[in-house]
């Protein structure tokens, strides 16, 4: 089972799980990390390095947030979606988002 990324990650987008993933599967949007399953060979290495919380494996997501296993695997082949490999700096406004749930309704999408 892939790793998935959650809605802690809106708003924040911390990237220094992208630079320990052998597989180079993660992929970026605006405001968001996603992992492309296709690729993702099931390490574990990322987990902890996100500072929020964000991965986790299929298998063991919480129902709440058991549509980001779909939402992943569908932005990972969106168009605009571009892998990311090497870890950058957070979002500005990282620290004020850090700890706010329920943060779908935020995620951007990007410039077609």
């Amino acid at each position: 089972m892939p790793f998935v990324v959650t809605d802690s990650c809106i708003q924040c987008k911390y990237t220094d799980c992208v630079s320990v993933c052998p597989m180079d599967c993660f992929v970026e949007g605006p405001n968001f990390l996603a992992i492309d399953p296709d690729g993702c060979i099931d390490c574990s290495m990322c987990v902890p390095e996100c500072p929020v919380g964000a991965i986790y494996n299929a298998t063991d997501l919480p129902a709440a947030l058991s549509h980001f296993e779909d939402l992943n695997a569908r932005l990972a082949k969106l168009p605009g979606w571009k892998p990311i490999t090497k870890a950058q700096p957070p979002l500005p406004d990282h620290a004020q988002w850090k700890d706010v749930t329920d943060k779908l309704p935020l995620l951007k999408m990007p410039e077609p």
